[in-house]
């Protein structure tokens, strides 16, 4: 079922009546090009396979760019998993997506990297950073590892900030990632994760059970979580920080529109950021879950595929899901 629109007292996002009040049978297509022309002109284009590629990561002769992995300032680290318990695609066209992502994130964060309020950190680790582009623009210098952040971490120094950033669907256990980013704190320092909650639902009700995106969604969390990694975590990273011995552990919560259908010129821009970075990922959310862990045919998964890109551009669906990012520090006697 639809998940019901949250019933707290934070302010709606009002849908942009511009793009709602043709009667036609009308996409978001015209919109999207026009919001979304410029928005990759400044990300790295990298050539996009026909065929997806999930094969074991190697553990040597690795550039950065190859990589889902870990990295810090001054001597940082990049760290990746190396096990196939992955679902995503470690392919180009994957690489080029979470860049897009990076940027949506930099959009919605105020072009903030960090929100914890760390001044001048020396040493900075990134979980599972990706194509390394976050932790490329942090320090002066970036130094790459390739590692599994669900082993033990075997630094032989701590960090001033510890940061992980989207890793739904991708933990096995959260409560041990925490910790081990609480024991690789320095004292006095910070960690910080940011994270999703990728439940989707509308404040309006536009997004209704019988849709095809609403289908795909929560066959998709659900698959996640019998394959044994939370797809929502976000809700749950500040408790688990406190629970690791965190304290001042602070929360912010951000919705995120999926499209340019709010009427803020702001979220505008977001949610077709949001909309590209959907788009070009529902094969490489979908397949390996779906086939694998579903038993779908790949026919199967992309009839419906099809029908998900359909919702995605209907702009009379004002869909959308939560992000959020919590930060503790480390307390000053703690080892």
């Amino acid at each position: 079922m639809a998940e019901p629109a949250p019933t707290t007292n934070e302010p709606t996002i009002e849908a942009d009546p511009e793009l709602t009040t043709d009667d036609s049978d009308s996409t978001l297509g015209d919109d999207v090009s026009r919001y979304t022309a410029s928005l990759t002109s400044s990300i790295e284009r990298y050539p996009i396979e026909n065929n997806r590629r999930y094969e074991r990561i190697p553990t040597d002769s690795q550039t950065p760019n190859q990589v889902d992995s870990f990295a810090y300032p001054s001597t940082d680290i990049m760290l990746t998993r190396t096990d196939v318990s992955y679902v995503m695609p470690n392919d180009e066209a994957e690489l080029d997506r979470l860049d897009l992502t990076h940027q949506k994130l930099k959009i919605l964060l105020d072009e903030k990297l960090l929100l914890c309020p760390v001044q001048n950190p020396g040493r900075v680790l990134d979980v599972g950073t990706g194509t390394g582009i976050w932790a490329i623009e942090v320090p002066p210098n970036v130094k790459f590892e390739v590692d599994d952040c669900e082993e033990p971490w075997t630094f032989r120094e701590k960090f001033d900030v510890v940061h992980a950033r989207y890793l739904a669907a991708a933990i096995a256990d959260w409560p041990k990632l925490v910790s081990q980013a609480f024991q690789f704190t320095k004292p006095g320092g910070y960690s910080e994760f940011q994270d999703y909650d990728l439940v989707y639902y509308s404040e309006d009700g536009t997004l209704t059970d019988d849709l095809p995106i609403q289908k795909w969604i929560t066959t998709l969390l659900q698959a996640s979580r019998d394959f044994g990694r939370n797809p929502c975590p976000g809700p749950y990273l500040a408790q688990h920080m406190r629970d690791a011995g965190f304290q001042n552990v602070q929360e912010r919560k951000y919705k995120i529109p999926i499209g340019p259908w709010p009427k803020d010129k702001h979220l505008k821009t977001i949610g077709a950021w949001n909309l590209v970075q959907i788009e070009d990922g529902l094969e490489a959310f979908t397949l390996r879950l779906f086939t694998q862990i579903l038993g779908w045919k790949s026919e199967e998964v992309q009839v419906l595929l099809a029908n998900v890109r359909k919702d995605l551009r209907n702009p009379k669906i004002h869909a959308q899901f939560d992000f959020f990012v919590a930060f503790g520090q480390k307390p000053t006697d703690a080892v």
